[in-house]
């Protein structure tokens, strides 16, 4: 068996803060590239957005998510867990708000994200998809790298 390798890069057009479903993209990007089984890195070449997979099924999911994310990421400042100091104000702050809590989420998050392709599709549960998920309000043209390693239909 001969492996062989793909790259390309997508842009997502995000609408501000929340999810985007990329699933369909990814899966018609292995299509085309006519990848049969492999590996594929996926990975959002930014600061202030990341990657995840979660459910597809029910919108309060993701929405239950982001609120979670920003109740443990204030916005224009935070406390020790412990509650022994003063607030504290983020020193990053000329791009906005919500610039340094994107920066925090990101960390939080992932950027990264290696999956399986098995007959020439990601292989994820029933109800699962990969979304990226935007952390910053504004909207945003978002570059995503999708690297594919592994073994290609006979016609590439």
């Amino acid at each position: 068996m001969t492996l062989n390798q793909a790259f390309t890069e997508i842009e997502i057009a995000t609408k501000g803060e929340g999810f985007t479903n990329l699933t369909s993209q990814i899966n018609s990007w292995i299509r085309k590239t006519s990848i049969k089984d492999g590996i594929i890195n996926i990975m959002a070449l930014h600061t202030s957005c990341s990657l995840t997979i979660n459910e597809n099924a029910d919108y309060r999911v993701l929405e239950d998510l982001s609120q979670y994310l920003k109740a443990i990421v204030p916005e224009k400042k935070f406390s020790s867990i412990n509650n022994d100091s003063n607030p504290i104000e983020y020193s990053h702050k000329e791009e906005g708000l919500d610039d340094m809590p994107a920066h925090i989420k990101t960390s939080l998050t992932s950027t990264t994200l290696s999956l399986s392709i098995q007959n020439t599709k990601l292989v994820l549960g029933t109800w699962q998809a990969v979304y990226l998920w935007e952390h910053r309000y504004a909207k945003n043209n978002r570059k995503i790298c999708l690297h594919a390693i592994g073994e290609f239909n006979k016609m590439h």
